[in-house]
């Protein structure tokens, strides 16, 4: 295997920095890691390292690299949902450094996944999509999963009523936080209801809500997607909860092309070796399964 290699490409004029795992020298489909949140190429717990090392090993070539305003890269973070010129940069140069590749894989954990739904639809060289943990967070998902997930799981905590016990605990700011995700939950909900009711040409002024455009980026892309989500973790319980709850959705993860992996022990991040080495593990397999 050839040893890794720093490169620096350039977006709109601004220097990106990105490291190349070449892969096997006749490699005609590569992985690129976008990074999402507040993180660089390197990943939580150098997960994007290992990942690319554990790829690259088995010959697929990786290109992990910083966007715009992240990590050691020029400009400024423009957002996850404006990343497409950043990503289309990054294959060009990926496809310039390794002259055999063909096609490429988008892998992004959180608002990542969401940047490569947004992008992959519009990029012929894209063929396939690992998505972790997707970001489809709306005020009234957030709360909903709160609800559901992290207020279930509070009641059956002993610690929660060790404290009742002893007096410890703020009945008045935990009532206060509760009535907000309430309120905040049933807002949502009649949200929906009007803009059911909007006609279409009032409707198309204001941008769709993040998980109809999320659903439009899925249907714009035709290739195969490896969905990965934890099972503690409230982004993924929102996806879940989202998704179940709309028909569309619905259909679109039932497709024969989309592969589903649930990891009910793991946090967001997959922050446990164990965690972290099967995914990896999941990757390499579905890459090789087509």
């Amino acid at each position: 295997m050839t040893a890794e290699r720093v490169l620096l490409f350039t977006c709109q004029g601004l220097s990106l920095p990105g490291i190349l795992h070449p892969g096997a020298p006749d490699a005609s489909r590569g992985v690129l890691v976008v990074v999402g949140g507040p993180q660089y190429r390197v990943g939580s717990h150098r997960q994007f390292v290992l990942l690319a090392r554990d790829l690259a090993a088995a010959g697929v070539p990786v290109l992990r690299f910083d966007c715009r305003g992240m990590g050691d890269a020029e400009g400024e973070f423009p957002g996850f949902e404006d990343l497409d010129a950043d990503l289309a940069a990054a294959i060009d140069a990926f496809f310039t450094q390794v002259p055999s590749l063909r096609e490429v894989v988008i892998w992004g954990l959180c608002d990542a996944a969401s940047a490569a739904l947004f992008y992959a639809g519009s990029d012929t060289r894209v063929r396939g999509l690992v998505l972790l943990n997707p970001w489809l967070r709306t005020g009234a998902g957030e709360a909903r999963a709160y609800l559901r997930h992290y207020y279930l799981a509070r009641l059956l905590n002993p610690d929660l009523w060790r404290k009742i016990r002893r007096g410890e605990f703020a009945f008045g700011a935990a009532l206060r936080g509760l009535l907000d995700l309430i309120m905040r939950a049933g807002r949502g909900a009649r949200e929906s209801a009007r803009q059911a009711l909007v006609p279409a040409a009032s409707a198309a002024v204001a941008p769709a809500p993040l998980p109809e455009r999320m659903a439009d980026g899925w249907q714009c892309f035709t290739g195969p997607i490896l969905l990965i989500l934890s099972g503690d973790d409230l982004t993924a319980a929102e996806f879940r909860d989202t998704t179940r709850a709309s028909r569309r959705w619905r259909r679109l993860l039932a497709e024969p092309r989309v592969t589903i992996r649930d990891y009910p022990e793991a946090n967001h991040t997959f922050s446990r070796c164990e965690w972290r080495d099967q995914v990896a593990v999941w990757t390499r397999d579905w890459l090789r399964a087509w």
